[in-house]
């Protein structure tokens, strides 16, 4: 079965037909660098890690670039608010967000590049859009010509006639107040680059035409992003790419949001939670568990209790790998993914159903445990392997299992905890149960969960 995919464009799944054979290329609109990330950020990040591993698992070479816009207006309003520069308000959230990626299990890109570095193609290509009669310059200000390109609004299939575009402060000019900014104008106190048209600052949405042209092309496989970018911003970079003369985008992909109380999470709500703050609360790895396993077109709606819940479905699964590992050492992930694993993430990436597969196979491996059927465990374990290490979710995984911060802790605490514990063990053989269930209760409080079973007490940690 090939890869199939939903794409926005055409309101369907098709079945994914790359470019150029056994290779697949990826443009993942990124961060805008004005504020530290929220999860809801991060989540596209993880979406698109998520496919972009299966690509890889599929036998794809993958030439995946996500950028940074830093610099636009929400950056430079930043500035004035704060009197910080632009630039050092864009660095900081830049280093932020990747430190967020990280956390969570992300690849890195095999591009990375910032709108501000890329001024000279954004000047080449508003040049060639002006040649063409699709672009026109007025008091420094360059804008697109909409009615000039009869295929706009094709991807988010609105009405030309009822179309209202968002407008910054200083567009003035426009021959049609439908049509879109490239190039902005110097004012006052902002940053600014030369142009043949004087100094100013690129549009938004051209700043990411520019750079999937140098880095990918005049065309390529996939563009994703959030669905809140389909209009203006993705809509607007086909328009300016095809016709700049570029083919673009083969395929449109979106990932829903991250809601708080039924409304996107955002900076400009207030609402936002950011992940910094919750790699404090919670395990990065669960939070990736939370974040990557409901499909990528279905939104999320925030709640502590739901992390609470993703949380004990991770733990089921964590439990599983190391009751196995303790008992009959380490064994591998298997070279490949169980069938119905890999027809759930080849439709449209069908993690949900997916990670099902990887729960039934816990099930199975549980039994066989109980069973002291020592084959089957192993092989279920291999298989769980092999399936979570393409979600980016092995809890055994070296990303996932070595020390934090530098520093392994974990065979100090673990010497000490078995210590109390067979002082626990000699109270129950007494019969003195009241020093028993008190031992356990100062271990709860301290963080620990204890499990009592036939061949002995074992301890993990109780998460927030």
């Amino acid at each position: 079965m090939s890869i199939r995919l939903y794409d926005t464009s055409a309101s369907q799944v098709r079945d994914f037909v790359p470019i150029v054979p056994g290779c697949v290329s990826i443009y993942l609109c990124g961060a805008t660098v004005q504020a530290p990330p929220h999860i809801g950020h991060i989540r596209s990040g993880l979406n698109f890690d998520i496919m972009r591993r299966w690509f890889a698992y599929r036998g794809y070479d993958v030439a995946f670039v996500r950028n940074v816009t830093d610099i636009d207006d929400k950056i430079i309003a930043k500035s004035r608010e704060t009197g910080l520069p632009w630039w050092q308000i864009g660095y900081a959230n830049e280093r932020a967000f990747n430190d967020g990626y990280s956390a969570l299990g992300c690849l890195p890109p095999t591009g990375e590049p910032r709108a501000t570095g890329h001024v000279p193609e954004m000047i080449e290509m508003m040049q060639e859009l002006i040649r063409r009669g699709h672009a026109y310059e007025v008091d420094g200000n360059v804008y697109f010509s909409v009615t000039s390109y009869p295929d706009y609004l094709s991807l988010s299939h609105q009405e030309l006639d009822n179309l209202r575009q968002p407008e910054g402060e200083g567009e003035t000019g426009k021959r049609d107040q439908r049509d879109f900014a490239l190039w902005k104008s110097v004012k006052p106190g902002e940053p600014s680059w030369d142009t043949p048209w004087g100094r100013g600052r690129p549009g938004w949405h051209l700043e990411c035409s520019a750079m999937a042209h140098k880095y990918l092309g005049p065309a390529f496989d996939i563009h994703g992003g959030g669905r809140d970018l389909i209009f203006p911003h993705h809509e607007n970079e086909i328009a300016q790419s095809k016709a700049f003369g570029d083919e673009f985008a083969t395929y449109w992909l979106h990932n829903a949001w991250v809601t708080l109380s039924g409304e996107k999470m955002s900076k400009s709500l207030g609402n936002s939670v950011l992940v910094s703050e919750m790699v404090r609360k919670w395990r990065p790895i669960v939070l990736r568990y939370y974040l990557g396993t409901p499909h990528y077109r279905s939104m999320i709606e925030y709640s502590e209790e739901a992390l609470r819940e993703a949380e004990v479905g991770f733990n089921r699964i964590e439990g599983f790998a190391q009751r196995v590992t303790e008992l009959h050492g380490t064994v591998e992930p298997a070279p490949q993914v169980p069938p119905a694993f890999a027809e759930a993430m080849d439709d449209d990436f069908g993690v949900p159903q997916a990670l099902a597969i990887v729960h039934t196979a816990v099930r199975q491996g549980n039994a066989a445990l109980a069973a002291d059927d020592k084959e089957n465990a192993v092989a279920r374990l291999a298989e769980v392997r092999a399936m979570l290490g393409v979600l980016g979710l092995d809890p055994l995984d070296a990303l996932w299992s070595g020390p934090a911060q530098g520093e392994d802790l974990h065979g100090v605490v673990d010497a000490l905890v078995k210590l109390v514990l067979e002082q626990r063990q000699a109270a129950r053989e007494r019969k003195d149960y009241a020093t028993s269930d008190a031992i356990r209760d100062r271990l709860s409080q301290a963080g620990l969960a204890i499990e009592d079973r036939a061949d002995g007490s074992r301890w993990t940690l109780n998460q927030p």
